[in-house]
Order: C-alpha cells, then structure tokens, then sequence
C-alpha cells in the first residue's frame, strides 16, 4: 500500500513539475513549493486523525504541488505571454 501511495505521489509531482513548451517559470516553482509544503503540512494533519499521518502528508503534498504549479504556470503564461 505505502509503494502505491509513493509511486502515485511521485508521478503526480514529477507531472505538475514538467513543462513541455519550455523550462518552468519562476511561479509554476515557487507555486509548486508553497503548494507542496502546505498540502502536506494539511495532509498530514487530516491524516493524522485516522492514524495515516505520512499517507496523507505525501498525498496532500502531491495534491498541493500539483495545485500550486498550475496555479503558478498560469501567473507565468499571464506574466509572460504564453512563450
């Protein structure tokens, strides 16, 4: 169960990471950041409630930085004009 949860969190980070059109921009990172540390700092707190801290900690990272680089790439294809 734990290698699922950790290969599903690292292809949805390793997803919201990648840019295909050109290298992320300076907010599709930071946002991908912030999302991650405050998903997984929510994630864990939810998780430990059912006694599944890391589970929710790594699930609500990955949902977060997923999150945040979306939020961020849009800020940047805004910023800089759709590169």
């Amino acid at each position: 169960m734990k290698t699922t949860i950790l290969s599903l969190t690292c292809a949805v980070f390793a997803l919201a990471l990648s840019n295909c059109a050109a290298p992320a921009g300076p907010n599709t990172q930071r946002g991908a950041a912030t999302g991650g540390l405050i998903g997984a700092a929510a994630g864990g707190i939810i998780g430990h409630q059912s006694g599944r801290g890391l589970e929710g900690a790594l699930i609500g990272g990955a949902a977060g930085a997923g999150t945040g680089a979306l939020y961020g790439n849009a800020r940047d294809q805004e910023q800089y004009g759709g590169r």
